[in-house]
């Protein structure tokens, strides 16, 4: 059907899908109906209009579009080229992280924040679970609140029994789930049990339609204009400093409790002094 066949309260809605397609698939037609100012059945019509069964095939065809995109290589290539046609592309390149540091900021919410470093403080064990490209800033993350708390593992599918690691959860554990795309569903999989073993799923990922939204208690959308873990790095690593930093305070005794036991042991044993080392 063509946009002009459309009535003046469809075409609103026409216009208000094509500038807002996240709100679409976030938001029941109810809501959107009465953010343009139609009725929910205005909104139903013009899915009708396109052939559709309904509101919930257009989200589904929109979450489709805007999820599985093509893949970010190519793309994030091609936004530091351009770049490269001025002078100074380190400080562009880290212009632009500040850019993403702040719309990050933006879409986090302080309550889930809190209750995140809540959780982590009070669970008895916490896990770390990121496949791939989210490997790395899932072992930093692991590294970082095991220096803070105690009992704090990455998942390692590919070297450990991730049944047996999964068999040893319960309400009292808390998992952290890193998932950018292109979403692994070995991740996905994991991330499924371990909810249905009575873990606390905190995923943080590149999307609220991220496939991990479906298990997660709590979900910190990480902003990634070109869906690359790459692009999403500068964001992410400062996300998960100030859920570490979080912890820290919130967690204040434990942390300098272990700090005192760490230097207690590590002094003579780890480092030396000057650059004469025999």
């Amino acid at each position: 059907m063509l946009y002009n066949d459309l009535s003046k309260s469809q075409k609103k809605v026409a216009l208000f899908v094509m500038d807002h397609p996240r709100d679409v698939a976030m938001a029941s037609a109810q809501e959107i109906g009465s953010s343009i100012g139609v009725s929910e059945t205005t909104v139903i019509r013009f899915c009708y209009s396109l052939a559709l069964a309904g509101y919930a095939e257009l989200q589904k065809m929109i979450r489709e579009q805007l999820l599985y995109q093509e893949s970010s290589l190519t793309t994030y290539q091609q936004s530091k080229m351009d770049l490269e046609q001025n002078s100074a592309l380190f400080k562009q390149v880290m212009e632009q992280d500040t850019i993403k540091i702040m719309k990050t900021l933006k879409q986090i919410s302080e309550a889930d924040y809190e209750t995140a470093t809540e959780h982590l403080s009070k669970a008895k064990t916490v896990y770390v679970l990121g496949l791939r490209s989210s490997h790395i800033a899932a072992s930093w993350l692991a590294y970082s609140l095991g220096l803070v708390r105690g009992d704090v593992q990455l998942i390692r599918p590919e070297s450990e029994d991730v049944i047996q690691t999964l068999s040893q959860m319960d309400e009292n554990t808390v998992v952290v789930v890193i998932s950018f795309h292109r979403y692994l569903k070995k991740t996905i999989q994991v991330a499924k049990l371990a909810r249905e073993q009575g873990a606390f799923i905190i995923g943080i990922t590149d999307s609220s339609l991220a496939p991990i939204h479906k298990y997660s208690q709590l979900l910190f959308p990480i902003h990634s204009p070109n869906k690359s873990t790459l692009d999403a790095t500068a964001s992410l690593f400062s996300f998960m400093n100030a859920i570490v930093a979080g912890l820290s305070v919130q967690d204040k005794d434990r942390f300098e409790q272990r700090q005192r036991k760490s230097e207690a042991i590590t002094g003579d044993f780890l480092f030396v002094e000057g650059t004469d080392v025999t």
